[in-house]
């Protein structure tokens, strides 16, 4: 071994000065021997707002049992964390996109405050898995991923459902197609236990994501919340963890420009969550990889979508398991050629580990490249006088590539939800939904209530909606979000008026307004932000630091500029 893997803890805990802080930790239960070996930190996001990451405790003492086992000390400790099901269409959804940062800060300063000579981050909901990934990049620890694992199915009627359906149930009450009793059936069938939301919304993209970064193991996240195997699962992310702090393997030597590309290439590949658009931008500067919101497209363009996954396919993410996992999408593209060779935390390459992907017999969820689902991905980038820094769309279903109609302005989700609901939006319309940006919300709302109450009456295929807001991974339709810059930031969203055509094309990545420069530029002139919603506490301080959403979102004071190629 040519590193100490004491050499943080050490620093805290050695030599005769630092006997209070031994006496500290013996007052918790950890003897002499225990303070001697390696101290690895075990961060959960473990709260009981939502059936997310309801597990992690539980599999926290399985990894912590796989630490012990290994020659280590786990130290467990939490970070906070926002349930965007619970959040949506409500003003606590602006808490969503600012956790993300207060959880990077919070596995960042416990790494450095406990003296951690490694970590393994639980992640459940949403923002936490980029989250963690940020506070590992910063602090490149010897270090891993383990996703909590989606929630199974539920049953309603007799097939099976998950939280979209509830949003679109909403909708579809209001249009007078379901009753009261069958909206509250599904309401109390839609989410049956612990783990997080079913389809390849952005908590299973995004924990996909990360095995294919090389920060978790592959296959690690495919296992649901309450299966079996979940707990060999986390023991074994206990012991993989410590070999990690023995070969001195670091977050640094993972996350690099092929293994952020083989991360874009399994969300393109799967109709992931445009949610990932952000969080990578966001995960490439804090790494100083270079990439742009261009690179998405790019590499989208040259991917087929290869797993019918829901909301734009048929199956779960627990069907997905059952098929062979994220082993099995691996193994796909790898064959096609679209993967590069990168190392893992399991320490061996990520085609290695695709090689051992095992398929289940008929399993009809991941296809293969020579008779995809749809022969490019499903994110695609759209810019044009609208969008000059670009907007994001994902195209994962059948959705129209082609839109043009009048706008329809509001100025914040609510007022957008209440003229869906009063059912005054009509087939042709484009819903814009401007003062949610990432500065203007602040917090960058997603706006699944009112796309998925559109979707519900029946308007999905008949209208459009952009924003400077972002979406749920469990949109569907021609949803376009990111909008940069935002309307607050005099991005040309913030000129619209009601009446403007607007055109969408997908086909041509182009969002346009039928205005010309002169007019955009004069209507913007006049254009005065609203006051700010917050002078003080968390969201004035993240208003005041947040970058645009071509960015990721950052709270970056000095972005560093890309250091690797």
């Amino acid at each position: 071994m040519t590193h100490d893997p004491r050499a943080k803890s050490k620093t805290l805990l050695d030599g005769p000065s630092r006997a209070p802080a031994r006496a500290m930790l013996h007052g918790i239960g950890f003897s002499e021997e225990d303070l001697r070996r390696p101290l690895v930190g075990i961060a959960t996001c473990w709260t009981e707002t939502m059936p997310c990451n309801f597990n992690h405790r539980e599999l926290a003492e399985h990894v912590k049992r796989g630490v012990r086992a290994a020659g280590g000390t786990p130290m467990e400790f939490n970070t906070i964390s926002v349930s965007d099901g619970v959040s949506m269409g409500s003003q606590a959804m602006k808490a969503s996109l600012v956790s993300r940062e207060v959880i990077a800060d919070s596995v960042e300063l416990m790494g450095h405050g406990a003296g951690f000579d490694a970590m393994v981050a639980i992640v459940g909901c949403d923002k936490t898995i980029p989250g963690a990934a940020l506070g590992l990049i910063r602090l490149n620890l010897p270090s891993l991923i383990l996703y909590g694992g989606s929630i199974a199915p539920g049953q309603f009627q007799g097939v099976d459902v998950t939280i979209q359906d509830v949003f679109e149930a909403v909708g579809r009450h209001s249009a007078g197609h379901l009753t009261d009793a069958e909206l509250s059936e599904i309401t109390q069938r839609a989410c049956p236990g612990a783990g997080a939301c079913g389809g390849q919304y952005t908590a299973n993209t995004m924990a996909m994501a990360m095995e294919f970064l090389g920060l978790a193991a592959l296959g690690s996240g495919s296992v649901p919340a309450t299966d079996a195997g979940k707990a060999q699962v986390a023991e074994e992310a206990g012991r993989q963890v410590m070999a990690l702090l023995e070969q001195g393997l670091r977050p640094a030597a993972l996350v690099t420009r092929a293994s952020i590309a083989n991360a874009i290439t399994a969300v393109a590949a799967t109709g992931g969550s445009t949610n990932a658009v952000l969080h990578f931008l966001a995960i490439a500067r804090e790494a100083g990889v270079p990439l742009e919101i261009d690179d998405f497209q790019t590499i989208s363009q040259r991917t087929p979508i290869i797993a019918d996954l829901k909301p734009g396919g048929r199956y779960t993410a627990v069907d997905l398991h059952r098929a062979g996992g994220t082993r099995l999408v691996a193994a796909r593209l790898a064959s096609a050629e679209l993967l590069t060779e990168a190392p893992t935390v399991t320490g061996r390459g990520l085609m290695e580990e695709a090689a051992s992907a095992n398929e289940a017999p008929g399993q009809q969820v991941v296809v293969t490249r020579e008779a995809p689902l749809k022969a490019t991905g499903g994110l695609v980038i759209l810019k044009g006088n609208l969008a000059p820094e670009g907007a994001v769309v994902k195209m994962a279903g059948h959705e129209r590539a082609q839109h043009r109609g009048p706008a329809r302005v509001f100025e914040c989700e609510e007022d957008a939800f209440a003229a869906v609901e009063a059912r005054s939006i009509a087939p042709g319309d484009v819903v814009v939904i401007r003062h949610e940006g990432p500065r203007g919300g602040p917090g960058m709302r997603e706006m699944l209530g009112v796309t998925a109450a559109l979707v519900g009456q029946g308007l999905g295929e008949s209208v459009a909606l952009i924003t400077d807001g972002r979406f749920s991974g469990a949109t569907r339709g021609l949803m376009i979000g990111h909008v940069a810059p935002e309307a607050v930031n005099r991005g040309p969203i913030a000129a619209l008026r009601d009446g403007d055509v607007i055109t969408i094309d997908a086909d041509r990545n182009l969002l346009e307004v039928e205005l010309t420069s002169d007019a955009i530029a004069a209507r913007l002139s006049d254009y005065t932000p609203p006051p700010p919603r917050f002078t003080r506490g968390v969201f004035a301080k993240y208003a005041a630091l947040v970058s645009s959403a071509s960015e990721g979102a950052i709270t970056m004071p000095n972005p560093p500029k890309p250091i690797q190629s």
